[in-house]
């Protein structure tokens, strides 16, 4: 390994970081209308950059798209474009590459930011350093939408996502689906305090136990999703530093597809919601890490959360009477996988039990962890799914649950709501907004495919000498970007 030299910013440069992460598979791939858990996400971040990136505490602040303003009732947005980057190909970047980056995700693209960009009628160009944004209604969360993962930047007809040209601070030396990604820094960030590790090596290490072993033994210098049970063992090693952001993390559920039998039955899905011993999976699996969730993916530090909306516990008795009311007299199974996340299959199993209580016989399928998102989750009528945090309950609502989204994973698709989302993007008086949000969740709570059991904390782990490892309000590592933002000391 490099030794880092210090340099006149104050930051020392050079090292290589060696991340072990879970979210990573073997059908992997760079183009960022694919992505969907967390390596590619951080390797991305590597390499290119997006329109719009969130400050420590959740705000959206400029990357390539430098500042915006908005016209009178937020359909009409102007964006400047940062002047001066380069891509790793020498090209300076231009309205162009903004306006075909953005393009991508659009038509007939089955990109999952397709739903969130939907709203979008015209993008023009009207400089090389300015483009023009025109929505079908007015969204005071645009900016927002545009921080989105999906959202990197390309040079302009770019096509060969297996030699990515981007204006990150890296560029791509090796890559292993499933196994690992090597970047070389490139030199020359235009982020001056940011890119100080000569390599990175992203390491797709699945078994929370070998990430954590790998973490201990030196041989990573960070990893990502801690295993809760064994985290407090960890905080009093003083060769470590375990970092925890409360409330924001992973939202781990169990997705029916509602247009799916025996999924379709609304009762079915009402007595899998009422069947699930939340309490017991949180204290068993997470070691209270984690508070409960409510069917729905928003959290209590969202300003919209809706705090009147009973939370949902397990009830024996209720799940048994609307299961007798389904009629459901055919077998049904959920399948579950350590491909989703780490400790999916011993939630799978701790709700097999509850379950069980009630009167009801759930088979549970553990299946391969190898391309679970692209075979499993999708395609199957009923399965282990875990979403990470978006910043705007009006992303929430229109990637997770809006009827234009290819990522609408319960194919819950109901026109009442999609209007209802619709009209508290432009609606300016926030109380009415409010309702009408707390009216969303208690919509998809009740009716919907979700079982949202769990909201966990993030808990990341680093070795001592890796600086910058400040919690976000987004996503784990830094938002993933510690490649980016990190040091050694």
């Amino acid at each position: 390994m490099a030794t880092a030299v210090p340099v006149a910013s104050g930051k020392p440069k050079g090292g290589t970081l060696r991340i072990g992460m879970e979210g990573g598979s073997a059908t992997d791939s760079l183009d960022p209308r694919t992505y969907s858990d967390s390596v590619m996400i951080a390797a991305a971040l590597c390499c290119m950059n997006g329109l719009v990136e969130f400050d420590a505490a959740g705000n959206p602040t400029g990357e390539l798209l430098e500042s915006w303003e908005a016209k009178a009732g937020a359909s009409e947005w102007i964006f400047n474009v940062r002047q001066g980057i380069t891509f790793s190909n020498g090209k300076t970047l231009d309205a162009d590459d903004i306006i075909y980056s953005i393009g991508i995700h659009r038509g007939e693209s089955k990109s999952p930011a397709k739903g969130i960009l939907e709203p979008i009628t015209e993008i023009k160009k009207l400089s090389d350093s300015q483009i023009g944004i025109t929505l079908s209604g007015g969204n005071a969360d645009f900016p927002v939408l545009l921080g989105d993962y999906h959202l990197v930047v390309v040079p302009k007809d770019f096509t060969d996502w297996e030699k990515p040209i981007g204006t990150g601070a890296f560029t791509l030396e090796s890559f292993e689906p499933g196994v690992r990604l090597v970047f070389k820094n490139r030199g020359g960030y235009w982020k001056k305090d940011r890119g100080n590790f000569d390599m990175v090596e992203i390491r797709n290490i699945q078994d929370p136990a070998a990430r954590t072993a790998a973490l201990q033994s030196g041989e990573v210098d960070a990893v990502n999703r801690l295993d809760p049970r064994t985290v407090d063992a960890l905080m009093k090693d003083a060769n470590l530093n375990i970092v925890r952001t409360k409330g924001t993390g992973n939202r781990f559920c169990f997705v029916s597809r509602v247009t799916d039998a025996p999924y379709d039955n609304k009762d079915l899905r009402l007595a899998l919601k009422w069947g699930i011993d939340r309490e017991q999976i949180i204290k068993q699996v997470y070691n209270g890490y984690a508070v409960p969730g409510n069917d729905h993916t928003l959290d209590a530090l969202n300003p919209f959360y809706n705090t009147k909306m009973p939370q949902r516990v397990y009830d024996a008795d209720k799940a048994a009477f609307h299961f007798k009311k389904a009629g459901i007299t055919s077998a049904f199974e959920l399948q579950t996988s350590e491909g989703a996340w780490g400790s999916a299959v011993d939630c799978a199993q701790i709700y097999q039990e509850s379950l069980k209580k009630a009167g009801i016989t759930m088979g549970v399928n553990k299946v391969s962890a190898d391309g679970y998102w692209d075979n499993v989750w999708l395609k199957v009528p009923f399965c282990a799914v875990y979403w990470g945090r978006r910043l705007s309950a009006d992303q929430v609502f229109r990637q997770i649950y809006g009827s234009a989204s290819d990522w609408n994973d319960s194919n819950w698709k109901v026109p009442a709501f999609d209007d209802l989302v619709a009209k508290a993007a432009v609606e300016l008086d926030n109380t009415k907004r409010t309702e009408m949000y707390y009216t969303c969740q208690e919509m998809i709570s009740e009716d919907g495919g979700m079982i949202c059991f769990a909201i966990t904390d993030y808990l990341d782990g680093y070795s001592k000498k890796v600086m910058g490892t400040d919690p976000h309000a987004r996503y784990d590592l830094n938002d993933d970007r510690i490649a980016e933002k990190g040091w050694f000391a």
